[in-house]
């Protein structure tokens, strides 16, 4: 993890790096705040956001009242070493408005950004945990080519759908096609990770 003394914080007359806060499960980037030494080396010892607060002029952890703590999952800088990315992991909304992110309109729909990237993360975890009485561990349990032929039978339905031109009902069985192959990619040890290299890879 890079140091503090790394980064030219000297850029900024107040010796301050601006931090940007990205979901890791969603990529959904949900705040910018900004660190001085102190709440750097403090977020990287607990493993925990804090922020230098400019209109209080004091540390601030990410949470500290309302629960809502930002778990680090890796830190980066930019390439002129004066900004810093942190992927964390939100432990509830992020925005002091209750939206997952600060730079999102709930009013306009746009919390759902990333979903299904999350919903990949809560797939993984019940492959790991197997909790009783979760559909998705009935999956898993009954194996690979069940789980395929679920894929099969909801791409049939999805494409039904669009045929007849039925948007919500398209909607509804697409969204079901998409829950299931992620079900199989895990149970395939993949993930929307290695789908995008593939389709990169054809893009060139």
């Amino acid at each position: 993890m890079i140091a503090f003394n790394e980064l030219d914080a000297a850029k900024n007359s107040d010796g301050l790096i601006p931090v940007i806060v990205q979901d890791d499960r969603t990529l959904q980037v949900l705040m910018l705040g900004y660190m001085n030494r102190e709440a750097y080396e403090k977020s990287v010892a607990e493993g925990r956001v804090t922020f230098f607060s400019r209109t209080k002029q004091r540390l601030w952890t990410k949470g500290e009242t309302s629960g809502n703590f930002l778990d680090i999952v890796s830190i980066a800088a930019d390439c002129d070493k004066d900004t810093l990315l942190i992927r964390a992991i939100p432990h509830g909304p992020t925005c002091h408005t209750g939206a997952k992110s600060c730079f999102s309109d709930v009013s306009a729909g746009e919390d759902t950004e990333g979903f299904i990237r999350y919903l990949q993360s809560v797939i993984q975890q019940r492959h790991q945990d197997m909790p009783e009485g979760s559909y998705t561990t009935r999956l898993f349990t009954k194996g690979v080519n069940k789980i395929a032929q679920k894929v099969g039978e909801e791409a049939v339905e999805t494409v039904i759908e669009a045929v007849a031109q039925h948007r919500e009902d398209f909607i509804y069985e697409a969204s079901d096609l998409i829950y299931h192959l992620l079900v199989l990619l895990e149970a395939n040890g993949c993930s929307i990770a290695d789908l995008e290299k593939e389709l990169a890879k054809r893009h060139k």
